[in-house]
């Protein structure tokens, strides 16, 4: 099986990493509206293409992974957040999701990170399984925090020192 390319996002990546983004939505990770036409840009005044780690296989884009600050507070700069993690069907499995954490982790360091957090649904077994073995722990819950498909579902916090 190939090993997954990871680049930074340009912006020639924009309607690419939308429509990924769209196709990709579900109420297993995402507790935003269904993205419905006239759709929103890929990226915005806060997250740039800077801000995105992508994910390639045979020169395909089948992945991506937003770094963001979860604060502008100076007092917070020490600390990234993963903001968004998105995997094509047709490319679950193939390692696409670790190769973005573990390249987040080293790019967080590099931006002079001490910490990575992130935010998942607690229904979702799948992600938090690998966020585990990445070395996140649960640093906090917030019991039915959202009601999703007429369901309350936990967020889970969830972070690592670098």
């Amino acid at each position: 099986m190939p090993v997954p390319y990871i680049r930074f996002a340009t912006s020639d990546d924009e309607d690419t990493l939308g429509r990924l983004d769209r196709v990709t939505w579900s109420t297993l990770h995402s507790v935003q509206e269904r993205p419905r036409r006239p759709y929103e840009p890929f990226f915005n005044e806060r997250y740039g293409a800077q801000d995105h780690l992508v994910a390639e296989l045979g020169g395909t884009v089948v992945g991506y992974l937003r770094l963001g600050r979860p604060t502008p507070l100076a007092c917070h700069t020490h600390v990234r957040q993963i903001q968004g993690l998105a995997v094509a069907d047709e490319a679950r499995g193939a390692g696409v999701a670790r190769a973005l954490l573990r390249a987040a982790q080293d790019e967080a360091r590099r931006r002079g990170a001490r910490r990575l957090t992130l935010r998942v649904l607690g229904h979702n077994t799948p992600a938090r399984k690998l966020y585990e073995s990445e070395g996140f722990v649960v640093e906090g819950i917030l019991p039915e925090e959202f009601l999703l498909d007429g369901a309350y579902v936990d967020d889970v916090l969830m972070g690592r020192r670098l």
